[in-house]
């Protein structure tokens, strides 16, 4: 298993290493507004973009993305009943887990009435909506959203194809962007918030805790990445039914990004750092084009490590699965 944390790390550093090419963004700009600046007023802009790109050896121009994905917000903020996209929506229509579901194993008011099968359908429902936008020059908005995220053995007929999990998360916080530089990346987005996550379940079963949380991302061009850190909310150790959760899901995440074309290729590594890939957690997704369908691609998954669900917080999953997804993080 520590081989494989190590593999999908040295993943994770290609995908950081992928920051380099975006750098070709700035060249881009700076050859069009020379050109602009120099060519006659019947060659159109088009034509200016086609030499730039041939002069930079670009098939494409990168874009900064999420800055991009933030207009894209404003455009859609103000308009009534409107519902925005927060983390990727997606449905998996099938998840094979080479480990199999083992929580009924120490659950003793399940391990007669379950038998999970390997194989299960997945799907995430998150979305956001504003609260206060435009604040302090146009530089900071208050935003509040919910994530669900089911776990369906939708193949399993002989249970009656149940929900075998389903994890909550309401979340408030503030976001602002500064847009600092640093080594010719821009700090295009920061927030701090408060979240709650919970299963709903009772006795034996039951998972919850809550937190509050930094979100920083940095991006280049096409490339983004970001460092969430997070501090669990003290409980009563009577009433604490997951004490050790952080020993599993740890006190930040690292997440890195990369969008080509209509590609997009993610990548989160949590708590592997902290407990020296003991007991850490990693996930790479890929969506991509599905056919001609312009609002919905392919989706890829794979996980590896512990916390994929919060009922099986403390136990070992090694999945992999494919569906389709309505938005990703760009």
């Amino acid at each position: 298993m520590l081989q494989r944390y190590k593999i999908i790390n040295l993943l994770f550093i290609s995908i950081l290493l992928l920051a380099k090419s975006s750098a070709m963004a700035d060249d881009f700009d700076d050859c069009l507004l020379v050109k602009l600046g120099t060519t006659d007023d019947t060659v159109t802009i088009g034509e200016l973009k086609e030499q730039c790109r041939a002069e930079l050896g670009q098939s494409t121009r990168t874009i900064d993305v999420v800055i991009d994905r933030i207009h894209q917000d404003r455009k859609h903020v103000l308009q009534p009943f409107t519902l925005m996209a927060h983390k990727p929506n997606y449905l998996l229509l099938g998840v094979y887990n080479s480990s199999g579901y083992s929580s009924v194993d120490h659950n003793e008011t399940y391990q007669d009435s379950a038998d999970w099968d390997n194989t299960e359908g997945q799907f995430q429902l998150s979305v956001k909506f504003p609260l206060l936008v435009g604040l302090f020059d146009d530089t900071f908005d208050v935003y509040s959203a919910y994530t669900n995220r089911s776990f369906w053995q939708v193949y399993n007929t002989e249970q009656s194809s149940p929900f075998r999990e389903t994890n909550h998360e309401p979340e408030l916080w503030v976001q602002f962007h500064p847009n600092w530089k640093l080594f010719g990346f821009s700090n295009a987005w920061n927030s701090f918030g408060v979240v709650h996550q919970s299963n709903g379940r009772s006795a034996a079963l039951s998972r919850s805790w809550n937190r509050v949380y930094g979100w920083f991302t940095m991006e280049r061009g096409n490339f983004a990445f970001s460092v969430k850190p997070w501090y669990r909310i003290p409980e009563d150790e009577e009433k604490d039914n997951n004490s050790d959760i952080e020993d599993f899901l740890g006190h930040f995440e690292l997440s890195a990004t990369y969008k080509y074309g209509e590609n997009v290729i993610s990548m989160m590594s949590r708590n592997n750092l902290e407990s020296s890939f003991s007991k850490g957690g990693l996930e790479l997704t890929w969506s991509f084009p599905l056919f001609d369908w312009p609002f919905m691609k392919g989706y890829a998954r794979y996980y590896t490590g512990y916390g994929e669900s919060l009922v099986d917080y403390d136990q070992y999953s090694n999945t992999i699965g494919l569906g389709m997804s309505l938005t990703d993080w760009l």
